[in-house]
């Protein structure tokens, strides 16, 4: 049984260690769990880093400015051997809630509970991190912020709750029978979706992968739906009849543990808006699209998707920077719709 818990315990420390840290001992905190050449990939704004100190600087510290008390707050841990490159990685997700008292790249505070969707990637190199991938939903802030950065969505705009069975966080070794089980399926529900990118995905294959009440976890912008009839209604019609296109450009780490599995892509995907999609007019333009997927198996079927995407460096690619637009705006104003 493949045993993965130094790896996790290599992560923990550093998240432990972390969750006590001032802003000015963030650079030193990263340096301690981090290998000299640790490499650094994150949504727009923060993109692709290299060292502890930019990624301190750059990211963490001005998190920690700007949220008072934050906490991570974990709903899915899990560890694996990537397919990709046959390395360890770890995989966690789930919120950072703090109080919003000071502004966040642009987004003014609101002197509340706010809530910071994440899903993070590191591979572990010994006893240190030495490569991290950061999604963050920073549209969903925006949105609890009083702005309204994109049109009404066509699913729901929801905190997004963690697994229905409480049992995310695999802090024991999982049987490895149920991890095969987990990746197989994955894979095979991706090679559906690839195989399908310049059509509509039959409804009798999604069946066979996904379960009939299926949860889909999108991320503000897109938006949330519940059971395989609604997720086509909500999310993947509007995709794919809006997206022109599409090609899969594959996954940097993919990997499964238990009945958990995992993905992100550098970019995963690139395609040519046609308009409509997120309110958006058409374009000429080739666009990417940076995506991280969590999934939950129930026996034979998937159950439940979390999905992050970096919508403002999508945005960006056609002209539409949403950070900027947020600048200066006072919460409470006449001019709070970006």
């Amino acid at each position: 049984m493949a045993d993965y818990q130094d790896s996790k315990a290599v992560v923990l420390r550093f998240y432990r260690d972390f969750e006590a840290a001032s802003p000015a001992r963030a650079a030193e905190i990263l340096d301690r769990h981090t290998a000299t050449d640790y490499r650094f990939r994150g949504v727009h704004p923060f993109n692709e880093l290299e060292g502890a100190g930019a990624v301190a600087e750059t990211v963490w510290r001005p998190l920690l400015e700007g949220f008072t008390a934050p906490q991570r707050r974990q709903d899915i841990l899990m560890a694996g051997t990537n397919e990709k490159d046959g390395e360890p990685w770890v995989i966690s997700m789930g919120n950072f809630m703090g109080l919003f008292d000071r502004p966040w790249l642009g987004i003014p505070p609101t002197g509340k509970i706010a809530f910071l969707p994440y899903a993070e990637f590191h591979r572990i190199e010994g006893d240190r991190i030495a490569e991290s991938a950061l999604f963050f939903d920073l549209i969903r802030v925006m949105v609890q912020a009083g702005l309204s950065p994109l049109p009404m969505q066509t699913g729901a705009e929801i905190i997004h709750p963690g697994p229905r069975t409480h049992d995310g966080q695999l802090f024991e070794p999982q049987d490895e029978a149920e991890t095969t089980k987990t990746m197989a399926l994955v894979n095979r529900m991706k090679d559906h979706i690839v195989s399908t990118y310049q059509s509509v995905y039959p409804r009798e294959l999604l069946a066979e992968t996904w379960h009939e009440d299926m949860l889909w976890y999108g991320p503000s912008g897109i938006g949330s739906t519940y059971t395989i009839d609604r997720y086509r209604q909500q999310h993947q019609l509007p995709f794919r009849q809006n997206l022109a296109d599409l090609t899969f450009n594959g996954h940097v780490c993919r990997l499964a543990e238990g009945r958990y599995a995992g993905w992100f892509g550098w970019p995963n995907l690139t395609m040519t808006p046609t308009g409509g999609f997120m309110g958006l007019p058409a374009t000429e333009r080739r666009v990417d699209m940076r995506v991280v997927d969590i999934y939950r198996r129930a026996g034979d079927k998937l159950a439940e998707n979390w999905v992050l995407i970096d919508i403002p460096h999508w945005l960006l690619q056609q002209g539409v920077d949403v950070l900027e637009r947020a600048r200066g705006i006072g919460l409470g104003s006449a001019a709070n719709r970006v």
